[in-house]
Formats: C-alpha cells, sequence, structure tokens
C-alpha cells in the first residue's frame, strides 16, 4: 500500500521551519532544494552523481517532456523514475512559465493556451486538465497546476487578470488531479500576483479554500529587485498553512535561499548550479569565484578543503581553471556538481541549525562568510 503524500513541521526557529515530506518515492528533508532536469537530465551529471550530493528531489518540466520524447511515450517506458534512472522523488512544474517565455507564438483564452513549439514550430495546446494528464503520464511525484506568469514589471490590471485566470485554472487542476488521483501523489497549487501585496494574499486565500497538498509561490525572480521579491514572500507565507509544504520556484542564488527560508520558505529549485558551473562559475562558502580568472592559474588549492563534496576538495582551482579556458566538457561537469553540492550543504547547514536553534547565527555567519570573499592565495 502506497503511503500517503504527508507533510511533518519537526522544529520552526522564528520563520524559519525545519520539516520533511513523504512522497511513493521516498521522503525529502525540508528546507530542500531541488537541482533542475528540465528534459529528463540534469544536464551534464550522471543521476548517481546528482543523488551524492545529497539531493533527494529532482525537477522536470511538462512543457519541454510534451515536446519531447513526448509524455505518452515516456510513459510506456515504465515512466520518468525508470526513463531517467531516478529513483528517487520528481516534481514536474507544469510548463506555464516556458510557454510564456520560450514560445515565439502563443495564444491565451479561458480554455486554454494554444503555442507554437520553440523546437520545430509544432502547434500544441495546454490546458490545465492536459497538463495534470502529461504530469500523470511522466509519473511525478509533485504536479503542479498550469498558471498564467507574468514578467515584472506589469501594470496592475494585467496582473489581476493573470491571478484570477491562475486561479480558475487552479479549481479545473484540482479536478482534474482527482479524476485521476493516485495514493501519495501530490498537487500543489501556485499563488500568482506579481508584487502587489494585496493580490498575493488573495490568490494564496483562494488557493487553500480550493486545497492543495502543497503551495507554491511563482512569478517572482521574473525581473523585479531583490526585496521586492522578499517583501512578496514575507507577506505571502503566513497566509499559507502551516502544515502544507512552501514553494519559491524559479529561485535562485544562495542569498535567495537563506533569506527565502528567514521567512518560511520549505522548497526551491533553480537552474542556476548549474548554468553558471558550464560557465565557469563556482558556488562556495567564500561566496562565488570565477575559474575564467587568469589569478587561478597557478593556485594549486582546492576550491574549499572542507566541503563534504570531494570535487571540491581534491581539484585543484589550476587544474579546473584550464577545464574552463580549455572549454573541457569535464570542467562543466566538475562546477556543475560542485555547485549542486554547495546548495545542498547549504539546506543541510540550515536544517541543523533550525532543529537547534540558532538560524538566526547560521545566517549571519553565512552572510558574512559571502562578504569577506575568497582570500587569493600568498
Amino acid at each position: 500500500m502506497t503511503t500517503p503524500f504527508t507533510f511533518t513541521l519537526h522544529k520552526t526557529d522564528g520563520m524559519a521551519r525545519r520539516g520533511d515530506f513523504v512522497t511513493p518515492h521516498g521522503r525529502v528533508q525540508t528546507p530542500a532544494f531541488m537541482p533542475v532536469g528540465t528534459a529528463a537530465t540534469v544536464k551534464g551529471l550522471h543521476p548517481e552523481d546528482v543523488a551524492e550530493t545529497g539531493a533527494e528531489i529532482v525537477l522536470g518540466n511538462t512543457y519541454h517532456l510534451m515536446l519531447r520524447p513526448g509524455p505518452e511515450r515516456v510513459a510506456a517506458l515504465g515512466g520518468l523514475h525508470s526513463f531517467m534512472n531516478w529513483p528517487l522523488p520528481i516534481l514536474t512544474d507544469s510548463g506555464g512559465f516556458q510557454v510564456m517565455s520560450l514560445s515565439s507564438l502563443r495564444k491565451l483564452t479561458e480554455q486554454a493556451v494554444t503555442f507554437r513549439s520553440h523546437l520545430d514550430g509544432t502547434m500544441f495546446e495546454l490546458s490545465p486538465e492536459r497538463a495534470i494528464e502529461i504530469q500523470a503520464l511522466l509519473g511525478a511525484d509533485i504536479s503542479m497546476q498550469l498558471d498564467e506568469c507574468l514578467k515584472l514589471p506589469a501594470r496592475r490590471e494585467e496582473i489581476e487578470r493573470a491571478m484570477a485566470l491562475s486561479l480558475r485554472w487552479a479549481e479545473r487542476s484540482r479536478r482534474a488531479f482527482e479524476s485521476r488521483i493516485r495514493a501519495g501523489y501530490a498537487l500543489f497549487g501556485i499563488v500568482q500576483g506579481g508584487d502587489d501585496i494585496p493580490l498575493r494574499q488573495e490568490s494564496a486565500r483562494e488557493l487553500v479554500n480550493i486545497g492543495f497538498e502543497g503551495y507554491a509561490i511563482g512569478g517572482l525572480a521574473v525581473g523585479e529587485p531583490q526585496e521586492v521579491m522578499l517583501k512578496v514572500v514575507e507577506e505571502t507565507t503566513p497566509r499559507l498553512p502551516a502544515d502544507r509544504p512552501r514553494y519559491l520556484m524559479g529561485v535562485g542564488t544562495p542569498h535567495d535561499l537563506i533569506e527565502a527560508v528567514a521567512r518560511g520558505i520549505d522548497m526551491f529549485d533553480c537552474v542556476m548550479p548549474t548554468r553558471n558551473g558550464r560557465h565557469g562559475m563556482a558556488f562556495t562558502r567564500f561566496g562565488q569565484i570565477n575559474l575564467s580568472n587568469a589569478r587561478h592559474a597557478d593556485d594549486p588549492r582546492p576550491l574549499d578543503e572542507a566541503s563534504p563534496h570531494p570535487a571540491a576538495r581534491t581539484y585543484s582551482r589550476a587544474y579546473l581553471h584550464h577545464l574552463v579556458k580549455a572549454n573541457e566538457i569535464l570542467g562543466a561537469v566538475l562546477l556543475s556538481t560542485i555547485n549542486i553540492a554547495y546548495y545542498q550543504a547549504l539546506m543541510a547547514g540550515m536544517r541543523t541549525a533550525i532543529e537547534e536553534g540558532r538560524f538566526a547565527d547560521f545566517r549571519a555567519a553565512t552572510l558574512a562568510g559571502w562578504a569577506q570573499g575568497d582570500i587569493p592565495a600568498v
């Protein structure tokens, strides 16, 4: 018998929360960072390597997987877990953001969004019901409702229109999910409302009335300043149920993560660790290090001798610099792995600090370490 999806809140420290949730493919500790496996792969990395960083859940994307290879094909091949050889939990984004940001031709109606594939120009239609169907075919442990995500800044009337449409689509997503419900699987609603606090609060209230296994805050990190994003988070999380996980979508930098946890967020995803890794950037407890800089060419030190991940301890900065400058694939692979491992270590550090009631001290010390920066070799 499949274990029901459950979220347990173990400890709070201020607004920061320590918990876990259970899915059909395992337990996930929170606060959690989900590496992004958009097209059924965390770019350049073996699934085993992703798991070894400490990641307990990854994200896949409905938009990309519906275009290629297609959800029916994935289902016929045993579902996304089997297809990508990832036995742990998977959350799938509904694809709404990608439809709005990648499609060169799209038409939005009450019923659905029709759009032209950015791959070959084929026309597709994505409705709330189809988005749920695709995620069920993929076998996602956690599915997301279809929503409309606007780039900021935007006019208030546009933000209100998109928020209201997203709520109507949330109701349809919920009904579609319940019609194909499977024990232990979950559907999250997405709070919209741009940078307008009253609209955010209205969206949160109505989503709670519909009822979801978890709640996401979407439509942020889309052009607004960080202080605006954090203000929206701070004003929204108290409106969400304390006994359900809270997910800040598409965010972000290590600084974003620690500040959002301080405001009550439990889950994150972002392409930044792998995307920056492919461009020669490493995330460390000293801040971000650009390995393409010439000053690393003769530096025998590892990135971080105290890192829990072996690659950060054993490869010299000089070697990583060489790989980046030579455009060797191994450089992108190593730095992507190191970055995901750093994000996982940061989340583990926050979990421990919350458990021990010292999150404020952990936050201050971490921010101070980033501010001090890396110390060049003598």
